[in-house]
């Protein structure tokens, strides 16, 4: 029995709480959020124990796993106070609000011997893991460029981080993912006219020095849309990440891939439980949070600064 805990309530956190609490060998132990009458609302709902500081959880039960779903700027000090109770620690994206605290974030999973996974649930997307099995079996050749439109309206929740950060970094991590590759060069044209940080941007992206790669995001848009497209030089596939589904096209036919859907955070987190049970290192690893987080920032620096930054 792996026995688990959730720290923050919100939107996310209250998914990774009903989750685990449907899980088979998984008890979920405790929910912490600052806000007592949520956490207690919750911790009523689904038969567990409501802290108002994740620090007495960890005094008082015995856990072998935590989710992070607090705001970004909480990431680093709780996740410390988690791996340093001995305890494997999954963490929302972005890894962290600065590289630095990320880089520490990993130097203690490894000082603890502990994992430290990080929350890109779409890597756990069905079509996107599709995708990838194409992209690997060559069926697309060679890919010279990878696109994605990650746009829709504001949510006023959304008030520590600007758009590139919240949701424009999921395309970057998943971009560096299907080309098995990193991003070295990145230019960014952005703005705010709604919110305090950006709320629109255009992020290009190029990896390996010669492959391309481009962001589109926006809380400004009145509906919301996740695509992305892969070029290759034998055919194009088009990603639709709500619809779970992936569409191919060459030169002589139009092919609709087989994606068995399914919802991506029960993926997520039931890979989380298996890597704490076997002992295996979780994908995507501190590390790999890391890099997306250093791209976003990246990103942000060359609006800011109107250049192209290298990583």
């Amino acid at each position: 029995m792996i026995r688990v805990g959730v720290i923050g309530t919100g939107y996310m956190g209250e998914n990774h709480v009903r989750i685990y609490s449907e899980m088979e060998d998984v008890k979920l132990f405790g929910i912490s959020d600052p806000n007592v009458s949520r956490a207690r609302e919750l911790a009523d709902r689904y038969e567990t124990k409501p802290f108002a500081d994740h620090r007495k959880m960890f005094e008082k039960l015995e856990l072998d796993a935590v989710s992070i779903a607090a705001p970004t700027t909480l990431h680093y000090p709780i996740a410390l106070d988690a791996l340093r109770a001995g305890v494997d620690v999954l963490v929302e994206k972005p890894i962290a609000d600065s590289i630095e605290n990320a880089a520490a974030m990993i130097e203690s999973a490894e000082e603890t011997d502990r994992h430290l996974m990080v929350g890109h649930i779409e890597r756990f997307n069905p079509a996107v893991l599709k995708l990838k099995e194409i992209i690997d079996s060559g069926a697309l050749g060679k890919i010279v460029s990878i696109s994605a439109r990650r746009v829709g309206p504001y949510n006023p929740r959304i008030r520590d981080v600007g758009v590139i950060l919240d949701i424009g970094v999921h395309d970057i991590d998943i971009i560096s993912y299907l080309y098995g590759m990193k991003v070295n060069q990145v230019y960014a044209v952005a703005g705010s006219d709604i919110h305090s940080f950006e709320d629109h941007a255009s992020i290009h992206l190029r990896l390996n020095h010669a492959y391309s790669g481009l962001v589109e995001t926006n809380w400004l848009t009145p509906h919301k849309i996740r695509q992305l497209t892969a070029v290759g030089l034998k055919g194009v596939a088009y990603l639709d990440y709500l619809e779970q589904s992936v569409e191919l096209h060459d030169d002589g036919w139009i092919r609709k891939a087989r994606v068995e859907k399914s919802e991506p955070l029960k993926k997520e987190l039931s890979h989380f439980i298996r890597c704490t049970r076997d002992g295996t290192c979780p994908k995507p690893s501190g590390e790999e949070g890391k890099h997306a987080l250093e791209v976003a920032m990246a990103a942000i620096r060359s609006y800011t600064e109107e250049r192209m930054v290298e990583i």
